[in-house]
């Protein structure tokens, strides 16, 4: 088992701002710190393997071209999901417009039709 070190003078300057009101801001707090913290590591040349590989990785022209491909497949779910909203609003609009046309043609009853309210919604 690895003994753990001491911290240096460097670690001890290293001051953590008071905890974020919510859980997602305290979870970026953390993650900024851990990077202070690795980069002083990798500066004095003491950091693990681990740490060094996660930076290399996170560096490569092929991660940066997966996190590219990510990003606009995330574009491309957020237009689908975009465009699914507006056809059920069209749907919905196009059925309460069909519902006031077969009543002014009179091929509804009009206690069938409601209140009315089918040719305001329409405007």
């Amino acid at each position: 088992m690895a003994t753990r070190r001491r911290n240096s003078d460097d670690d001890a300057d290293m001051v953590l701002p008071p905890p974020a009101a919510t859980l997602e801001g305290r979870e970026d707090q953390l993650i900024l710190a851990a990077y202070d913290l690795v980069e002083k590591r990798i500066a004095r040349g003491d950091a693990s393997a681990q740490e060094t590989t996660h930076f290399l990785k996170a560096g490569s022209r092929f991660n940066r071209a997966q996190m590219d491909k990510l990003e606009h497949e995330n574009e491309v779910l957020r237009a689908r999901v975009k465009q699914m909203e507006q056809m059920a609003s069209q749907e919905d609009l196009l059925e309460k417009a069909l519902r006031a046309f077969k009543g002014y043609s009179g091929q509804v009853d009009p206690n069938e039709m409601g209140d009315g309210d089918d040719y305001q919604d329409i405007q």
